[in-house]
């Protein structure tokens, strides 16, 4: 009997990088593709199309891929399509789902990329066997998936989950790409680090920072990262300043689904200390007696380099018991050329 695998599809504003996976969550191989480079959804899925059958071929794996799992912004799960997905370049809402499951005649799920990595780290990562846990994602933005007994949440719509966006300072909160003021993610993000260096050395005029020696405008995360390991005051009071908004907000986010554990993902989550002692020192402060001591704060198990082909593939898993995929027809045309 021939191995059965998977595809893994994460789509991104620049990238799309796509992954072979086994059942025991080892990226046979993986390539990309440009996301932004066609003008329409349909040439896109065409080169996909093309990129990928050539990845099976050489890997021996056409005819054994049994479900395509794909994470993307603004992705709903339920009707299978991205809705108002401001980084692509085609109109929205796209139904994805549908087009990629009658191009390769293989079952197709699809969720956001935060949701994603959730679904990834149940079934590979740091969350196997823990029922109810939240995924925080700490990259451009801050993304999270809500797994309560062992089910993600999606609510009524498909787009439960939106915690980058609670809202964690109401007064003079700085703007957001949504549109409101005082998300959590213009705070707690890798981009929302690099705003707090701006603030605090304009605050800050007479302090001497290794973050004066950067333009200002150029200030990544990653700048104040190697700044406070090299003992910068500045530097390590914005993580102190971020890790207790995150650990404020995460206290929030026990009082409404009291998970057993958090997973953290993304650059900032492999900062040490820098972060997990305040964040972990807020928490603690911020939570209601009934949990304190109970909640763990974990960082994710998942490869960097596999981890958005290992998340968007363990929904793949998923498509494989789907009948229909989201988002499309109950019978699916005949593939170009058939992937299972």
């Amino acid at each position: 009997m021939s191995k059965p695998y998977v595809v893994g599809i994460d789509i991104g504003g620049t990238n799309t990088v796509f992954g072979i996976v086994d059942a025991r969550g080892v990226v046979l191989a993986s390539s990309a593709i440009k996301t932004r480079k066609h003008a329409t959804v349909e040439a896109y899925i065409d080169e996909l199309h093309t990129e990928l059958t050539k990845l099976l071929e050489v890997n021996d794996a056409i005819g054994k891929v049994h479900g395509i799992g794909i994470g993307a912004p603004n992705a709903n799960y339920y009707t299978g399509t991205i809705e108002q997905g401001v980084n692509l370049p085609w109109p929205t809402p796209i139904p994805l789902a549908r087009l990629v499951s009658e191009k390769f005649g293989i079952p197709v799920a699809i969720t956001n990329d935060a949701n994603a990595a959730a679904i990834g780290e149940m079934t590979y990562g740091a969350a196997r066997g823990i029922k109810d846990f939240i995924m925080i994602t700490l990259g451009t933005g801050v993304g999270s998936g809500i797994v309560i007994n062992g089910q993600m949440v999606y609510g009524h719509d498909g787009f439960a989950g939106e915690l980058g966006h609670v809202i964690v300072k109401r007064t003079n909160g700085r703007l957001c790409g949504c549109g409101r003021c005082g998300c959590l993610e213009t705070y707690c993000s890798a981009t929302g680090v690099a705003r707090s260096a701006r603030e605090f050395l304009e605050a800050r005029p007479n302090e001497e920072s290794l973050l004066r020696n950067i333009p200002t405008d150029e200030i990544t995360s990653k700048d104040v990262y190697d700044a406070a390991v090299a003992g910068d005051k500045i530097a390590q009071d914005i993580f102190e300043f971020t890790g207790d908004i995150l650990g404020a907000a995460l206290a929030d986010f026990v009082a409404f689904s009291a998970p057993q554990a958090f997973i953290l993902f993304g650059g900032l989550a492999k900062s040490g200390d820098l972060l997990m002692r305040p964040l972990r020192n807020s928490l603690e402060k911020n939570l209601m007696p009934i949990w304190k001591g109970k909640v763990k704060v974990l960082i994710s198990e998942l490869k960097e380099a596999d981890a958005a082909v290992l998340g968007a593939s363990a929904l793949g898993w998923e498509a494989k018991f789907m009948a229909p995929t989201p988002g499309m027809p109950a019978s699916v045309p005949a593939p170009e050329a058939p992937l299972a």
